[in-house]
């Protein structure tokens, strides 16, 4: 392969989402195979996007319902397009098909978007149960047995589109092994469609886990996530009505500091520096205040995927608190680096005794740093990535005949969005 088409949900923001760094990470490895590489987006260009120059990547604007796509892709005739999440792979999928029907197609699909809204809605379920706003905010993570799971999801449409666009891809890369479980064991979806692809952090064995400041030189507690991502403005919810209030009756003195992007004014409205309780929104770099942090918070009530803000706690050589969900897919048969909690007690008690305990705070650090030695090697999940392309693509016309099901979605679904698109584009065309 040498030419890759990515077709971006949003342009990639490394320094907002979790996301972001992750579409980077996949940019990258394309480029070190010396691959040409066109990003291209529907979205409207933002000021924090990452400079992709810098990759030599190519930008290119497209819109949605137009045939100027066809004649971008026509000329540009990829080996392989790349949809960033499956709602791209439903509005240009079948161009790519009409135009390109050799170019091998990948879905990213970042996370697992209908686990993390059926888990939502078990959240929502649960509150909805409470008797007064007090108990709501007491609600802790969601847990739920994977065939529960599953058999919420079935009844939603978001998992059928999202399950469907794995169908219709010739390969689809998944974050969590978690997450590949489920599709397997409880969708039945092949597994010659799935590749698991961690997160690829650019690490050597002596800088995971860099110690940087000690435990005695490290204070307060930290916490980020972009606040566009529901679990996250949910997670600093349950910390300001719940969570924090216990940490400072422990601790009067700790102070915790919430950095994200996009941070709507009912957030900065939480901001109270007399409860120890800093909202800072957008940051120049998060990095460097996790490392100053002596314990990273991310209560996760719900969500899916790979936590990116724990990776990057574990880099910074800093403990930290989650749930189930947090910890979820990251760490296998390993300890945790820090401590998991899923209720509002145990969630606090666990925040105090991390903060406070030297050994326990030295011991879950290590254990971090294990975690990203063994889980997260850039090179390792690059190999295993180019291998199952290089494989994907030999294997195209025999996996496409045995991928029967694909077929006939592509035929019902993209026959109905081709001639809703065409009569879109028709209409635009009129007025």
């Amino acid at each position: 392969m040498q030419k890759i088409l990515v077709i971006g949900y949003v342009w990639p923001e490394p320094r907002s989402t979790a996301a972001g760094g992750r579409m980077m990470e996949l940019l990258s490895v394309f480029r070190r195979q010396h691959w040409q590489v066109i990003f291209a987006s529907a979205s409207a260009l933002s000021e924090h996007r990452a400079d992709l120059s810098a990759l030599h990547i190519e930008e290119k604007n497209i819109a949605l319902n137009c045939d100027s796509f066809d004649q971008f892709i026509a000329q540009y005739q990829p080996d392989m397009v790349l949809f960033d999440r499956f709602y791209t792979e439903e509005q240009f999928g079948w161009r790519v098909e009409k135009i390109c029907p050799d170019a091998l197609r990948v879905l990213d699909t970042s996370d697992l978007h209908s686990l993390r809204f059926a888990r939502h809605a078990l959240l929502k379920q649960a509150q909805q149960q409470c008797a007064n706003e007090t108990e709501r905010n007491q609600c802790g993570a969601v847990e739920a047995a994977p065939e529960d799971l599953a058999a919420l999801m079935a009844t939603d449409d978001m998992a059928q589109r999202e399950i469907a666009a794995m169908y219709r891809c010739d390969l689809t890369l998944m974050i969590s092994a978690v997450e590949m479980d489920l599709l397997q064991q409880q969708f039945g979806v092949p597994a010659m469609l799935l590749h698991h692809c961690n997160l690829m952090l650019n690490l050597l064995p002596e800088q995971a886990g860099q110690a940087g400041p000690s435990f005695e030189q490290r204070q307060h507690f930290f916490t980020v996530g972009n606040f566009r991502h529901g679990p996250n403005w949910d997670g600093v919810l349950w910390l300001k009505h719940a969570i924090w209030p216990r940490i400072r009756q422990a601790l009067p003195q700790a102070q915790l500091h919430i950095a994200g992007a996009y941070p709507p004014p009912k957030a900065m409205a939480l901001h109270n520096p007399q409860q120890g309780f800093h909202v800072l929104g957008r940051v120049h770099d998060a990095l460097a205040l996790m490392t100053q942090a002596r314990v990273c918070l991310a209560p996760l009530r719900f969500g899916a995927g790979i936590k990116g803000k724990l990776a990057d706690a574990m880099v910074c050589g800093t403990p930290s608190v989650t749930t189930k969900i947090g910890s979820e897919g990251m760490c296998g048969d390993l300890p945790w680096g820090g401590l998991v909690a899923q209720d509002t007690d145990s969630f606090a008690a666990a925040a105090v005794a991390l903060y406070r305990d030297a050994a326990l705070w030295q011991q879950a650090q290590a254990n971090g740093t294990q975690i990203l030695l063994q889980y997260f090697s850039r090179d390792d999940a690059a190999r295993a990535l180019l291998s199952r392309l290089h494989a994907a693509k030999l294997q195209q016309t025999d996996n496409r005949r045995r991928n029967f099901t694909g077929a006939m979605l592509r035929h019902h679904l993209h026959k109905s969005t081709q001639y809703m698109s065409q009569w879109i584009a028709a209409k635009n065309k009129d007025s």
